[in-house]
């Protein structure tokens, strides 16, 4: 029985306190700047909650971890110097490591070493269960956004490339809180670099949310881009099919082929549409919601542009939206195959049906001329039955008249069988047609 948590209110349903607290589930970490973020997503497919919670326990002073304590999918765990907090999602296993920003890395810094600094030590890192799919070294530094340097200063923190940058948000007087820096490569340490630039004063709890959607934007970005190499590969296999199904379809028309033949073609070719949909379905949804999500995080930065250079948001609406829209363009393509497949075989099954009909109807005609004859026959067959049996009857009674004459009665048998012999036929004829008439009769 649930329990009842207040004397107001009618029974708890079981799920009211989980449902509730979802929302509070993931919050943003505290961040105090200058601060440096390692940041590690995992895929986790084959990975168990067993495995991921024997590595946390790993890290110093946590050796005592229940297992419990990751139920929730969520776990902040607090180091004597830095704090690691563990997200487990569906597909991909998340790690932040908030820890002070080195003193070689500060602003005005030239491609600062960052990977060797890790606070957990490299070792721990390095041996997270699952297969790397983002890292991030994410500074978040005290720094002034108006000054004229701004773009070079953070070119030489950020390493060689193409420099995207933002301000983002709106305080109270309408001005950015902060700005985001970063060019999206992979540096020669395995980890993109970013940058995130914000006055004194920024509160822990902004920081951390700002750090937590800039994340998020790259982690959904590149689980979103996830399907743009399962649509390039069914596309060669979607443009066999179509061929076959166009080749299908022309021999149904011109109906020099079998119907077996084509439909042996066509089971074959549903049955491998039908594979496609059922192994790649997923991750064609999952695009869609990693897009969707990629988009809503980047709606929350309010990025406002800075001269001379791209915002996040434009960068992605040039680079990711192509991808996706190959991705939902080859969704509907393997969708509309499925279906036009589906369309071939109702008219295959419509010829079918017709040809069968034609066939039932011959096969009809021929038992109905059979049933003809047999009615012929039968009706031959009964009257030789009335000679039959009239003749049994007449030689019945002529041996009874036979036998009445020796036994003194005064009769002539032929005469007698003579004078009865139209009766015999007439009652053997009536006999015929009693039967007839029940055998024709409805059913009561």
């Amino acid at each position: 029985m649930n329990e009842i948590t207040s004397r107001f209110l009618p029974q708890e349903d079981a799920q009211r306190h989980e449902l509730h607290n979802e929302v509070h589930a993931r919050p943003s970490a505290r961040v105090r700047l200058p601060a440096l973020i390692v940041y590690v997503a995992v895929l986790n497919e084959g990975i168990s909650r067993e495995q991921e919670w024997a590595h946390l326990r790993r890290l110093p002073g946590h050796e005592d971890l229940s297992l419990e304590s990751l139920k929730g999918n969520f776990l902040r765990l607090r180091c004597d110097l830095f704090t690691v907090k563990w997200e487990r999602h569906t597909e991909f296993t998340r790690y932040s490591i908030v820890q002070s920003l080195p003193a070689h890395a500060d602003w005005g810094a030239v491609l600062p070493e960052l990977a060797s600094h890790v606070d957990t030590g490299t070792d721990w890192l390095r041996c997270l269960p699952g297969q790397t799919m983002a890292a991030i070294h994410l500074g978040m530094l005290q720094a002034d956004m108006t000054v004229s340097d701004l773009i070079p200063t953070a070119q030489a923190w950020l390493g060689d490339g193409t420099v995207l940058a933002s301000r983002m948000g709106n305080t109270t007087e309408g001005l950015p809180h902060s700005c985001i820096l970063t060019h999206f490569l992979i540096g020669a340490d395995g980890f993109e670099r970013m940058l995130v630039l914000a006055p004194e004063g920024t509160s822990e709890a902004r920081a951390g949310r700002i750090s937590q959607r800039v994340l998020e934007v790259e982690t959904y970005r590149l689980m979103a881009l996830r399907g743009l190499p399962v649509a390039k590969n069914l596309s060669s296999m979607l443009s066999a099919a179509e061929l076959q199904l166009a080749d299908i379809t022309g021999r149904l028309e011109r109906k020099g082929e079998s119907d077996q033949a084509l439909l042996d073609l066509l089971v074959s070719l549903a049955a491998r549409i039908e594979r496609a949909t059922a192994e790649h379905g997923f991750r064609f949804s999952a695009t869609r919601a990693y897009d969707t999500l990629v988009s809503q995080r980047l709606a929350e930065l309010r990025e406002r542009p800075i001269s001379g250079t791209q915002t996040l948001g434009e960068f992605m609406q040039r680079r990711l939206s192509p991808a996706m829209a190959t991705v939902q363009a080859t969704e509907k393509r393997l969708a509309s195959l499925a279906e036009r497949v589906s369309r071939t075989s109702a008219l295959l099954r419509t010829r079918v049906d017709i040809a069968t009909e034609a066939q039932n109807q011959v096969l009809l005609e021929k038992l109905t001329r059979g049933q003809e004859l047999q009615l012929r026959l039968q009706v031959t067959v009964e009257g030789l039955s009335m000679a039959a049996i009239s003749y049994y009857v007449v030689s019945l009674l002529l041996y009874a008249f036979k036998g009445m004459k020796a036994y003194g009665v005064p009769i002539h048998p032929e005469i007698a069988v003579a004078f009865l012999l139209p009766l015999v036929l007439w009652t053997v004829w009536r006999s015929r047609q009693k039967i007839h008439e029940k055998l024709h009769q409805p059913d009561a």
